[in-house]
């Protein structure tokens, strides 16, 4: 069995492929794969893994020869399932291996916000501290977590992990229904509920038809003029014109997104721009990086290596294609 990995270069160097390499004759891995290298690539091979690059249903015509497809991801966008099914291609996903490094990733932007601990260490390196009449120096405001009223958007193994974490540091949590429903599960509050209460607002929803500009101006203006926004599921869950005057109209204290709607983005996106230009104090944006622990990058490594052993010996497992 021949693989080839078409983009590696979305995991850390530190990564091992060791796991995939016991269950294959043969891995090949390209930093990065375009469009125009993907034929030269995936010809002849049994196994494709890919992250992000798009398997079209015309490539998949191309490739009579390839059994088995595994996206390097929860998502899958970016296979055409019900091509791979019309030519007996089996597909399969990972999930289940982010949770941690989510959670700890949502609880260190809260914990940076209201503990302010760059100010607070800057302040020292400043010698604000050395000069002070008195045995501390108070710089901006600490607020404990305790107390606080943490909303979640989306209640997968994500949202659970942020909600174990915000817990242990005396929060309130409140779990969104879908917003389209028109029933309220037992342990759920409606949407617009949420919104108007929580002091954090946390999204960990899929990004479907009805998701797409969930938080758009008028659920910005239901918010606490106090909220932060966190933002570590799709980027188009935001509507990213309609937060940029949010934030600077203050309808909203603070927001961190680690996603945008096209990856990597532009450099002329409005929110980037905004920050580059110092316009905004009360904007955070990282590089799709919450997933990104060592420990989660090689966990989703080691279920690829799980779903490929399955196949070779007749199990589904993980799978997202059609056949049975």
């Amino acid at each position: 069995m021949k693989a080839v990995f078409l983009d590696s270069q979305t995991f850390s160097s530190n990564i091992v492929f060791t796991a995939i390499e016991q269950q294959v004759t043969q891995l090949s891995c390209y930093p990065t794969t375009t469009v125009e290298q993907l034929f030269e690539r995936c010809q002849g091979v049994d196994i494709v893994i890919t992250n992000k690059v798009i398997l079209t249903a015309a490539m998949l015509a191309k490739l009579p020869q390839l059994k088995l497809i595994c996206i390097a991801a929860t998502g899958f966008n970016n296979v055409d399932i019900e091509a791979a099914s019309k030519h007996n291609i089996a597909v399969t996903n990972v999930s289940g291996y982010a949770g941690n490094s989510v959670a700890q990733y949502v609880l260190a932007q809260m914990l940076e916000y209201y503990q302010q601990t760059c100010h607070h260490n800057t302040n020292t390196q400043h010698g604000h501290w050395q000069k002070s009449e008195t045995f501390c120096y108070h710089g901006n405001a600490i607020t404990e977590l305790a107390g606080k009223t943490l909303g979640i958007v989306g209640y997968g193994s994500l949202g659970q992990a942020v909600a174990k974490l915000a817990q242990a540091f005396g929060m309130t949590i409140l779990i969104s229904e879908r917003p389209s429903s028109d029933n309220v599960r037992q342990g759920r509050v409606s949407f617009e509920h949420v919104v108007a209460q929580a002091d954090i607002l946390s999204l960990h929803c899929p990004q479907t038809a009805s998701t797409e500009n969930l938080i758009n101006a008028d659920v910005l203006t239901k918010m606490k003029p106090t909220a932060m926004l966190i933002n570590t599921a799709r980027g188009a869950l935001i509507n990213s014109t309609d937060l940029l005057t949010a934030l600077h109209n203050k309808q909203i204290a603070y927001a961190v997104l680690d996603v945008l709607e096209q990856e990597p983005p532009k450099a002329d996106h409005p929110l980037l721009l905004a920050l580059q230009e110092g316009a905004l104090d009360n904007l955070k944006i990282t590089a799709h990086i919450a997933w990104a622990s060592s420990e989660a990058q090689q966990r989703l490594i080691n279920l690829l290596a799980e779903n490929i052993a399955a196949f070779n010996l007749g199990e589904r497992l993980n799978r997202l294609d059609s056949k049975t």
